[in-house]
């Protein structure tokens, strides 16, 4: 699989080659960038800030599905033709969002091969991260989830200590989890107590959580 650094650079390459074929805009914190139910006529390049990618059911139930960074790409069900949103993407905090209408993207894929390619890796990689959420939500404890969801906000490995650039509340973290806001407060006590995260200068998250997320 192609790294996602690789990807970042050419998706920058891209953004000057296209040039005036793409829009720009800025984002102010829970602005909403597309809903569900939209026409998918464009795909969004993240210049800066984050994103979150949810959905909502007819019963009005919510589940996020990502947080998105500086260098992801979303909306790419653009590339579907006729095709309507499944989700709704919302800037976190103030986000600069590039837009690239769905034909100029066709387009430019057709004429680049490489950029296509790799395109298509980071698709493959997103629904890879997508089935490892599935399989969480069915194998593990909500207290698992909450801590793998942590790691990966903080880009947290085998590392002694992460911070997460990415700020997010309880209550959008209980809705990538499948819990409620006060169950994952109370999980994120615990993991202070025990020493995996502390706030001090924003969250940090400790190697401890890492060894905690693989237990069985």
């Amino acid at each position: 699989m192609i790294s996602k650094d690789t990807l970042n650079l050419a998706a920058k390459d891209l953004l000057k080659k296209i040039g005036k074929e793409k829009t720009s805009r800025e984002y102010g914190n829970k602005e909403t960038i597309f809903r569900q139910g939209d026409v998918a006529d464009a795909m969004f390049y993240i210049l800066n800030g984050n994103v979150k990618v949810s959905v909502t059911s007819r019963r009005g139930k919510r589940a996020v599905l990502a947080i998105l960074r500086q260098g992801d790409f979303f909306g790419e069900r653009c590339l579907v033709s006729r095709s309507l949103r499944r989700s709704t993407a919302t800037a976190i905090h103030q986000s600069t969002i590039a837009r690239v209408k769905r034909t100029t993207m066709a387009q430019i894929m057709q004429r680049e091969p490489a950029f296509a390619k790799l395109v298509i890796s980071y698709l493959l990689s997103r629904i890879v991260r997508i089935e490892e959420n599935f399989v969480d939500q069915i194998l593990h404890t909500s207290e698992k989830r909450l801590a793998r969801i942590l790691l990966h906000l903080a880009g947290s490995g085998k590392q002694s200590e992460s911070k997460s650039g990415v700020k997010v509340s309880q209550q959008t973290l209980a809705e990538m989890v499948g819990t409620t806001r006060s169950r994952v407060s109370f999980f994120m006590n615990a993991f202070r107590k025990r020493g995996f995260i502390q706030y001090k200068g924003g969250l940090r998250v400790h190697r401890g959580l890492f060894t905690f997320a693989l237990q069985e």
